[in-house]
């Protein structure tokens, strides 16, 4: 019996020192009060990049595919069939018009004939030459062929549905493997009056607008035709839009302080450069990066301005 008395007074004098310790009801929830209103007065502020929205120019371009090819080029014949008995050129060689190619010697077995001469009737660089000493030649095949390579152009086809954006005078900036890190001019000189039925595309000729020692007959080009140049509009790069509730939004700089969210209407977007028609003015400075997380009239902090898009155009 004794013990059981001395656990009673020990559980109670458990519970009078919880209570010493911990206070009464009362002031525990008025501490915790005090913690929640701290917490409503602390505003989260994000980190952002931002940049500088731009008035001036953007090139949209066709990005297609074609050959260098000389504009003129003339096969040569033997006037008579025989044997290939002189050829006096290689290719590559430059000759002028009338120059002799070559010799064919007619004569056949108990008959005796005067060499006959090829000529060339231009002047060029010699391209082909599919026979060698002693191959038997005939009129009906070319012993050779001379092209002028000072005039080359580029040929390429444009499919049915781009026909709508080609005229003649066009540039175009054209890059060759050769040469990555040069680019050359061009300009759209010829354009197919008919779309071949077969691929529906059609045929597409570019001048060079200067004359280039580098480029040759036969290269693979790479063509960028600039099909509309869209002056004095507004342009941002195009990872400052942000797609919510269907539309887009850019946020903008208020005060320095705070990021408004505001709608705006896109035009044509080009190499990762983007038109907006409506909703931006030029010189506003919008968030570039950091912006995810980001609702209308959040308090920001701008940690990096990036540089701004510059006025004029240029195509890579």
């Amino acid at each position: 019996m004794k013990n059981k008395n001395n656990i009673f007074f020990s559980c109670i004098l458990v519970v009078f020192l919880l209570s010493s310790c911990f206070g009464p009801p009362g002031n525990k929830e008025s501490g915790k009060g005090k913690g929640v209103k701290f917490g409503e007065d602390m505003a989260t502020v994000f980190a952002v990049n931002t940049t500088i929205a731009v008035e001036g120019q953007l090139l949209n371009y066709l990005e297609i595919n074609g050959d260098v090819v000389t504009e003129s080029k003339v096969d040569v014949y033997a006037e008579v069939m025989g044997k290939l008995v002189t050829l006096n050129v290689g290719i590559g060689d430059r000759i002028a018009e009338g120059a002799v190619i070559g010799e064919v010697d007619p004569s056949k077995p108990g008959m005796k004939y005067a060499k006959s001469q090829v000529k060339s009737p231009i002047k060029g660089t010699i391209i082909s030459l599919p026979f060698n000493v002693g191959s038997t030649v005939s009129p009906g095949v070319p012993l050779a062929t001379v092209s002028k390579m000072d005039d080359l152009r580029i040929e390429t086809y444009v499919a049915e549905r781009y026909i709508s954006k080609m005229k003649i005078g066009l540039d175009a900036i054209i890059r060759f493997e050769a040469y990555p890190e040069k680019r050359f001019s061009a300009m759209v000189s010829e354009l197919s009056p008919v779309v071949d039925p077969l691929t529906r595309t059609m045929e597409v000729k570019l001048d060079f607008k200067d004359r280039y020692d580098t480029i040759k007959a036969g290269m693979f080009a790479e063509i960028k035709i600039i099909t509309e140049k869209k002056n004095n509009i507004i342009k941002i790069p195009a990872d400052c839009l942000v797609k919510r509730f269907g539309g887009d939004f850019v946020f903008v700089i208020k005060d320095n302080e705070q990021a408004e969210m505001r709608p705006v209407k896109t035009g044509i977007l080009i190499d990762n450069k983007q038109e907006i028609v409506e909703g931006l003015k030029n010189g506003e400075e919008i968030v570039i990066r950091g912006q995810t997380l980001l609702e209308d009239q959040a308090k920001i902090k701008v940690v990096e301005q990036v540089k701004p898009l510059s006025v004029g155009d240029k195509i890579n």
